[in-house]
């Protein structure tokens, strides 16, 4: 007779949890911060990426072009004057014989700084006005929105206008004149997120704990607010490149021979019936190019900063 051997039941116990040990491993991940997800989401946004390089390779090209080019950014050449775009000059020259491929980069270093400083001065100042009016709250948030409700109805072409009569036209002009009212934005979004974030448990705990205000706004409200802060920053940066731009073509920005992207504009509007299209062409396909990757990057940031869509 056959001796049958019984399998022992523990077998049979165990045996679908090592089959399924490769998947449950797949399952169970290290959780990822919350920046490391934000990112990770990003990444999958195709155009927000695209927008992301686009201004990567902006802002390296504005640094290394006017540095290792042959031409110089403010010296003429009479001889080469309004050449269209060739081997030798990829954007052609302007009436003075000027490259117009080193003087398109050179205007956006000047684009980009204004931009940059201007959204680093308003992200400063509205977090800490937005900040306080937010976490204090009464009668102190609503002194304190009526004063950003002022400020936010005055143009900011009236404000250039104004510094231009009492300091004269120039860069620090209109980074001042941006910033004196761009703040204003960056103010109502950070007191809407502390409005919100304040009467939340951990901000309670650190009240009963008894830290000062300035702690818990530094420390608890803040960093729960960066997502909104990011993308705020990002739609600042074009606008007030934008107006860089806008100021510039009225004659109202840097002085000649410098560049930017607004000077080159108004100098080739006069002589673009005559021929010469480069002239304005490479600078407002830039400052386009410039304000769709911007947008595009802070369209992505904002979905992948939204804590509603982490998972």
């Amino acid at each position: 007779m056959t001796n049958i051997t019984r399998q022992n039941p523990e077998d049979d116990w165990f045996k679908p949890l090592s089959k399924d040990k490769a998947s449950a491993e797949k399952v169970v991940r290290p959780s990822l911060s919350y920046m490391a997800d934000a990112w990770r989401r990003l990444r999958k946004n195709k155009l927000a990426m695209m927008g992301l390089f686009f201004l990567v390779a902006l802002m390296l090209m504005a640094v290394v072009v006017p540095w290792i080019s042959p031409y110089s950014v403010t010296s003429t050449d009479y001889k080469n004057q309004n050449l269209a775009p060739s081997l030798s000059n990829w954007f052609g020259t302007d009436e003075a014989g000027r490259d117009v491929f080193v003087r398109t980069w050179y205007g956006a270093r000047i684009s980009l700084f204004v931009g940059i400083v201007a959204a680093l001065i308003d992200c400063v100042i509205g977090i800490i006005y937005g900040g306080i009016a937010g976490y204090k709250g009464g009668k102190v948030d609503m002194v304190m929105m009526r004063i950003v409700e002022v400020l936010y109805g005055i143009p900011n072409l009236l404000v250039v206008i104004l510094l231009m009569v009492v300091m004269g036209p120039s860069l620090t002009t209109i980074i001042i004149a941006i910033a004196l009212t761009g703040w204003v934005g960056m103010a109502r979004i950070v007191r809407g997120q502390v409005l919100q974030i304040k009467n939340y448990e951990f901000v309670t705990a650190s009240k009963s704990f008894g830290a000062k205000s300035s702690r818990i706004i530094r420390k608890n409200l803040l960093p729960n607010t960066m997502g909104p802060i990011i993308v705020q920053i990002t739609l600042t940066v074009p606008s007030a490149i934008f107006t860089e731009a806008f100021l510039s073509f009225l004659g109202l920005g840097v002085s000649v021979p410098f560049a930017s992207w607004g000077v080159m504009a108004n100098d080739a509007l006069p002589v673009i019936l005559s021929g010469d299209w480069w002239r304005l062409f490479f600078p407002a396909l830039f400052i386009s190019l410039t304000m769709f990757a911007f947008n595009v990057l802070g369209d992505g940031l904002q979905d992948a900063l939204d804590p509603k869509l982490r998972g």
